[in-house]
């Protein structure tokens, strides 16, 4: 992907976390999953399908965990990939671990408003994923989680 590509999705992905119903303790994010050929094959945001889904866990519930797309795909997600989870087994560090996505690309690295040490981005490149932040969207990404006052 180029950066304007990568850009651009990461836009639509923020578009997307702005669905996200607000919920005091809990991030609005939004995900999407893209093919090494640049195409969308899944797209989630927080509490999409349930009060506890997470961006990434609900895009990735979309498609088989086999799906061959999903090698050398990329995904979008608007907030750092959660590396500590209280409402699930598996945070969505491990879920994308489990995956043959081989990018991520964040807009924003997890505060330590609800969890103290978000380590998603350091775990994902220690297993040789490529962990791609923007962070001249951050603010973007920030500004649709004004309920949870952040600074």
């Amino acid at each position: 992907m180029t950066p304007a590509e990568d850009r651009a999705w990461m836009e639509r992905a923020i578009d997307l976390s702005r669905k996200c119903p607000p919920a005091e303790g809990a991030f609005s994010v939004g995900a999407i999953i893209v093919s090494a050929d640049g195409q969308e094959l899944a797209s989630g945001y927080s509490r999409e399908t349930d009060a506890h889904v997470h961006a990434e866990e609900a895009a990735l519930a979309k498609l088989p965990t086999d799906d061959p797309r999903l090698a050398g795909g990329t995904i979008y997600s608007t907030l750092e990939p959660c590396s500590e989870r209280r409402s699930r087994p598996l945070t969505c560090t491990q879920l994308l671990l489990r995956s043959p996505i081989c990018r991520v690309v964040i807009a924003w690295r997890e505060p330590s408003l609800l969890v103290p040490d978000c380590i998603g981005a350091e775990t994902l490149r220690e297993a040789g994923r490529e962990v791609l932040e923007l962070p001249d969207l951050a603010s973007a990404a920030r500004a649709v989680n004004s309920h949870l006052l952040i600074e």
